[in-house]
C-alpha cells in the first residue's frame, strides 16, 4: 500500500508541477501575464463582486411584443384573403388584436376556413414543452372575424423569444470584447446582465439594448402634410436618424440622458414606407456586416445578404429603379436614397450620419441577428472598484485565517504529520486555483467561500487516516502496519464522504445560478483536488519519510 513505483511517482510530481505552473500567473504582473497568455497560461479571472463593474435588469417589453403581433397578423390577414380572392373591408386593431370585415355573405365560408389556419398553436407549460396553446382566438360576427391574442400564448411567445435573447446578447456582448459577462434569464420575461470592470454600461446597453430589426422599404407615393397625420393601411411612418440624433443632443443639453420615448419620437417629421411584402426586404437573411468607409471618406457599414436575400434584394431594386427606398434600423430610418440602377451582387452599404463607433456596434448588431422582442432596463446597477477590492481583502483575510488556524491545528494535534497533511493541503489548493485558471473560471466572493471550504474538507480526511492510523498503534500493531492500515481502511470512508458532498455540489450546479453556481464549481473541483492530495500526495510523503526515517513507533 505504501510502495510507489517508480512512474507513479513520476506521474504525481508531474501533476504537482503542472499544477504550480498554471497557478504562477494569479500571482505575476500583468505584463508577465500577458507574456505567457500565448502558452495557455491565464489568471482566473474576477467576478463582478470582486473587480467592479455593472448589473443590468432587462425585461422583454410586452407593449412591444404585441404590436409587432398585432402588425403581423394584420399582414397575414391581408396576404391569406388575397390569395384566396375574398373581397374585404377595413382591416382595424381592435384591443389586442385585429378585426377583419367581409364584403360578400357568400364568402363568409370560405373566409373562416382560410383565416382559421392563422390560430396556430405554439408550445406552452413547463420549460416550454408539453402543453399546446394558441396564440389567438378568432371570433365571428357574421362577416366581420375577430382576432384576439390569448394570454397563455403571449406567455409562451414571449418565453421562446426570451431564448433567442439570452443567444442573440451572448453573441453580441463577446464581439464587443467584454470578457466574462453573465448573461441569464430571471423570471419568465426578464434577463440579467453582468458586466464584469466595465464602469459605464452605457456603451453596452446601447448594443445589446437594440433590436437590430433591419428592413429595406419602398417609400411610400404620399406623404405626411401634417406633424400628426396618419399613414394609409398599407404604409408605415418612421423618423429619420438625422431628427432622432438633433433630439438627443437637445436632451443631453438639458441634462437628460434618457433614450427618446414613444411619444417624442412621434412628434419628429415622419417618412411614410410601404409595409407589403413586395416592397420589402427583411434584413434577417444578412450573412455578413462590416463597418467601413465611402468614396468620400464617410463611416458606412457594408453588408451582404445570403443567397435568398440576394434574389429578394436584387428583384426589389430592379422593379423600382429611379424610386427611392428606405433603410430602418429599429424603427429609425437611416437613410432613403433612390435605387438608381439593379443591385444584384446581393450585398451594399448603410450609409448616413454615423460615427466610426456607431458603425462598428451597427455591424455587431447586424452580424449576430436581430433580437425577437424588445428589451427595456428594469435596473441598472454599478459596483464600483472600491467595494471590490474591499470584497477581495476581505476574502484574502478570510482564507489566511482559515488556513492558518487548520495548519496550526494539525500540527498540535498530529505533530510531524500534520506537517504532511499541510504540506499536501497548499498543494491541495494550488492545484484547485490551477484548474479554474486553466478552465477559464471567474472567481467570485461565493467562490472563495468554496475554497475556504474545501481547506477545512481537505484535512479532514487526513483527520480519517491519521485517527485510524493511531488507532491501529494503540492496538498493538507496529508502525509500518499501522501506517498502512491506517490508508487502506480510510480510503473508503474517504471516498463516500467526498463522493456524497460532490452530489451536493453538482446539484448545485445543476439547479443554482450566479453565486450558487460560483460555490458549486469551486467546491466541486475542490472535493476532486482533496481526494487526489489528501490519499495520493499524504501517502507518497509519508512513504519516503517512511524510507528515509525507518521508525519504530508512529509519530501521532
Amino acid at each position: 500500500m505504501l510502495h510507489f513505483s517508480r512512474w507513479k511517482v513520476t506521474a504525481i510530481l508531474a501533476a504537482v508541477l503542472l499544477a504550480v505552473v498554471f497557478a504562477l500567473p494569479n500571482i505575476m504582473s500583468p505584463s508577465q501575464q500577458e507574456a505567457v497568455a500565448r502558452f495557455g497560461m491565464r489568471p482566473m479571472t474576477l467576478g463582478l463582486d470582486l473587480q467592479g463593474g455593472s448589473n443590468l435588469l432587462l425585461e422583454v417589453d410586452r407593449k412591444d411584443m404585441m404590436a409587432q403581433l398585432q402588425q403581423q397578423l394584420a399582414s397575414d390577414i391581408r396576404a391569406g384573403l388575397r390569395t384566396a380572392k375574398i373581397g374585404y373591408g377595413g382591416i382595424q386593431r381592435v384591443g389586442t388584436g385585429v378585426s377583419v370585415t367581409i364584403t360578400k355573405p357568400e364568402d363568409y365560408s370560405a373566409a373562416r376556413d382560410e383565416l382559421q389556419k392563422l390560430v396556430q398553436p405554439v408550445s406552452g407549460g413547463l420549460f416550454g414543452g408539453g402543453q399546446q396553446t394558441s396564440l389567438y382566438v378568432m371570433k365571428q360576427d357574421n362577416g366581420t372575424f375577430s382576432f384576439e391574442v390569448q394570454d397563455t400564448g403571449l406567455q409562451a411567445k414571449i418565453a421562446a423569444a426570451l431564448k433567442q435573447v439570452i443567444e442573440i446578447v451572448k453573441k453580441r456582448v463577446d464581439a464587443s470584447g467584454t470578457t466574462e459577462a453573465v448573461v441569464q434569464q430571471q423570471g419568465s420575461d426578464r434577463i440579467v446582465l453582468q458586466l464584469p470592470g466595465i464602469g459605464d454600461p452605457q456603451k453596452v446597453l446601447a448594443l445589446v439594448g437594440k433590436t437590430g430589426a433591419l428592413k429595406f422599404q419602398l417609400v411610400c407615393a404620399d406623404q405626411p402634410g401634417a406633424s400628426n397625420q396618419r399613414p394609409p393601411l398599407d404604409c408605415q411612418s418612421y423618423p429619420r436618424k438625422e431628427d432622432v440624433d438633433a433630439l438627443i443632443k437637445a436632451k443631453a443639453a438639458k441634462g437628460d440622458t434618457t433614450e427618446p420615448t414613444a411619444d417624442e419620437l412621434a412628434k419628429l417629421p415622419q417618412l411614410w414606407v410601404q409595409t407589403g411584402s413586395r416592397a420589402t426586404v427583411d434584413g434577417a437573411d444578412l450573412t455578413d456586416a462590416q463597418p467601413s468607409f465611402d468614396q468620400n471618406n464617410r463611416a458606412v457599414v457594408t453588408f451582404r445578404f445570403n443567397q435568398k436575400g440576394a434574389v429578394r434584394f436584387g428583384k426589389l431594386t430592379a422593379e423600382n429603379v429611379n424610386k427611392p427606398f428606405a433603410i430602418v434600423l429599429d424603427g429609425v430610418v437611416q437613410s432613403a436614397p433612390v435605387i438608381n440602377e439593379p443591385i444584384l451582387g446581393g450585398s451594399g452599404q448603410i450609409s448616413g450620419q454615423f460615427t466610426t463607433d456607431e458603425t462598428a456596434n451597427l455591424a455587431v448588431v447586424l452580424r449576430s441577428g436581430a433580437l425577437p422582442a424588445k428589451l427595456v432596463v428594469v435596473e441598472q446597477r454599478t459596483v464600483g472598484p472600491s467595494l471590490g477590492s474591499d470584497s477581495i481583502r476581505a476574502g484574502l483575510i478570510a482564507s489566511v485565517v482559515g488556513l492558518g488556524l487548520v495548519v496550526v491545528f494539525m500540527v498540535i494535534a498530529y505533530g510531524l504529520f500534520g506537517i504532511f497533511a499541510n504540506l499536501a493541503l497548499l498543494i491541495n489548493l494550488v492545484m484547485l486555483i490551477a484548474i479554474m485558471s486553466f478552465m477559464g473560471f471567474t472567481l467570485t466572493l461565493p467562490g472563495i467561500a468554496g475554497i475556504v471550504l474545501t481547506m477545512g474538507m481537505a484535512v479532514d480526511s487526513n483527520v480519517i487516516i491519521f485517527e485510524r492510523q493511531r488507532e491501529e498503534w494503540r492496538n498493538g500493531r507496529s508502525a509500518i502496519s499501522s501506517i498502512e492500515t491506517g490508508f487502506k481502511t480510510a480510503f473508503g470512508t474517504i471516498l463516500d464522504s467526498n463522493f456524497t458532498a460532490l452530489i451536493a455540489a453538482i446539484v448545485l450546479l445543476g439547479v443554482g445560478s450566479g453565486p450558487v453556481r460560483g460555490f458549486a464549481i469551486a467546491h466541486a473541483i475542490g472535493i476532486l483536488t482533496t481526494i487526489f492530495t489528501a490519499y495520493t500526495v499524504t501517502r507518497l510523503i509519508v512513504a519516503t519519510w517512511m524510507r528515509w526515517a525507518k521508525p519504530k513507533e508512529v509519530p501521532l
